[in-house]
């Protein structure tokens, strides 16, 4: 069964950094491309970075380039993106999903990036 449980998200000030985790099960990270994406208040969902596990080929967005690093670790399952330079703009729900995305996600994990 596919689930996503991600973490690691709080509050932060801008030009801070934080590290999200997600704990993936249900997914052969070897057949898959992982993916980060976030929902800020009022907005669309939008894909923030992707990975491809199995060569660790990576694309961003162009409002997150240069400042985050996604990385997956298929033994344990797990997907992170390393933020750093916290824009307010980037408060948001991050979640992590397949790329394309499953028509199932977690609950998220909420960044507010506020001074």
């Amino acid at each position: 069964q596919v689930a996503f449980v991600e973490s690691g998200g709080g509050l932060v000030q801008p030009g801070g950094s934080l590290r999200l985790s997600c704990a993936v099960s249900g997914v052969t990270f070897r057949l898959a491309v992982m993916a980060w994406y976030r929902q800020a208040p009022g907005k669309q969902r939008e894909l923030v970075a992707r990975i491809t596990p199995d060569n660790d080929f990576t694309r961003y967005a162009d409002a997150v380039k240069g400042r985050a690093t996604i990385s997956a670790d298929s033994a344990k399952g797990t997907v992170h993106l390393q933020m750093g330079a916290l824009k307010p703009e980037d408060t948001a729900v991050y979640y992590c999903n397949t790329y394309p995305s499953r028509n199932l996600w977690g609950q998220g994990t909420q960044v507010t990036v506020s001074s």
